[in-house]
């Protein structure tokens, strides 16, 4: 059972993207969209969008740098820990779950860290790039992009988001202990 699960984790894995592209593209041509123009359009657009966002993304860094260096990371995975190891999460991936929400190059830089330490085919490795793939910056997005628009009343954005965090990374637990049999 476990083989075979892998073996489908794994074909799913290699034909996901490519596949994805292919329905978009060929969506693309059976409603006669001109798909290489409306990309071009929309690159622009995006360039624009982060000239907007600057301020926004330099503020959110900031405080992310300091939630890291003052040590209250530290301080909330310690007072996490025990409730995270109940349901198998180890507690060096616990920063990872903490951090994803609240920043993209910080969490990189976690993972980066911990495959280094562990190696990126052991199952923390493994565990936390999952978790950074079945995860959103959510409080990143809000900020930045809730921001640039001028969003004043995020509404149930928060709760949501990071309600579907916690089910990533769940969801990955969840997944790399049926592929490493843990």
């Amino acid at each position: 059972m476990s083989e075979l699960f892998r073996t489908v984790v794994n074909f799913i894995s290699i034909i996901a993207i490519p596949l994805m592209i292919a329905a978009f593209l060929g969506w693309g041509f059976s409603k006669k969209v001109k798909v290489y123009e409306v990309f071009v359009e929309g690159a622009k657009e995006g360039f624009n969008t982060a000239v907007r966002i600057i301020p926004y993304l330099v503020a959110m860094l900031f405080a992310i740098g300091v939630f890291r260096e003052s040590g209250a990371m530290d301080v909330l995975v310690s007072i996490l820990s025990p409730a995270t190891s109940f349901i198998g999460l180890p507690a060096e991936a616990l920063p990872m779950a903490l951090l994803r929400p609240l920043s993209g190059s910080g969490s990189l830089g976690l993972m980066t860290e911990l495959m280094k330490t562990h190696g990126p085919d052991s199952f923390i490795g493994i565990l936390v790039s999952t978790m950074y793939g079945s995860s959103e910056t959510t409080f990143y997005v809000l900020a930045v992009y809730f921001g640039s628009v001028q969003v004043k009343n995020t509404r149930h954005a928060v709760p949501v988001g990071l309600i579907a965090d916690l089910f990533g990374m769940l969801g990955a637990l969840m997944i790399c202990r049926m592929l490493f049999n843990v």
